[in-house]
């Protein structure tokens, strides 16, 4: 498991549906090694710190395994590090075998796994695909957000180690599948509820399901 590229940016304006509005979506590969502490890598910032960051959503990581798989379903030969607005590229980290408060060293950095990513309408303007969102909704190839435990540095190449397994065992995957693909499954969705890394927003919207 392995760090493949820090990704950065800091706010930008895009034109969406003919009014401005400012994005850190737009995530380009940095050089060196990189301060992250419990928000942010230092050099990144969001833009909408309603819908983005916070504690529960300081890092991103996407797979990098999922590139070939969209650059051959998309046809396209462009897509780079951090297309996908991530933090971090990686290798080795799947939502199939990553858990929902799995704890993670990366590089002197220790974090752990809160929730899957849901993308809003900043990823389809980057992509310039009409449609993206559900597009990649359906894929469930979400990459997913991390809390810093304890701040450090990261840089491309560092080792990605697992130091514990999340409470109750529940992957990335399956918690995704289960709020989107799986509402009536009542008894996955109390058991969701009760795992105790993950964020606030998706325990309460178990809490829901469950009742």
């Amino acid at each position: 498991m392995q760090v493949l590229s820090v990704n950065l940016s800091k706010p930008v304006e895009i034109i969406y549906r003919g009014e401005a509005v400012m994005t850190g979506i737009y995530k380009e590969p940095v050089n060196g090694r990189v301060a992250l502490d419990t928000l942010n890598f230092d050099g990144d910032a969001q833009a909408d710190l309603v819908a983005h960051g916070g504690p529960f959503k300081a890092v991103y990581i996407y797979p990098h395994e999922h590139y070939a798989t969209w650059a051959e379903e998309l046809d396209r030969d462009d897509l780079t590090y951090g297309q996908f607005g991530e933090n971090l590229t990686t290798t080795g980290l799947l939502e199939t075998t990553v858990h929902i408060g799995d704890v993670f060293r990366i590089g002197t950095a220790i974090l752990e796994v809160t929730q899957p990513r849901v993308p809003c309408f900043k990823l389809e303007h980057k992509m310039a695909i009409k449609g993206f969102i559900k597009t990649f909704m359906q894929s469930q190839r979400s990459g997913f957000y991390l809390k810093v435990l304890e701040p450090g540095e990261v840089g491309a190449g560092d080792e990605i180690a697992l130091v514990r397994k999340g409470q109750g065992e529940m992957t990335v995957d399956e918690i995704f599948h289960l709020l989107y693909f799986d509402k009536s499954n009542r008894v996955k969705a109390a058991a969701a509820a009760k795992l105790p890394a993950l964020s606030p927003g998706w325990r309460g919207s178990f809490e829901q399901m469950a009742q």
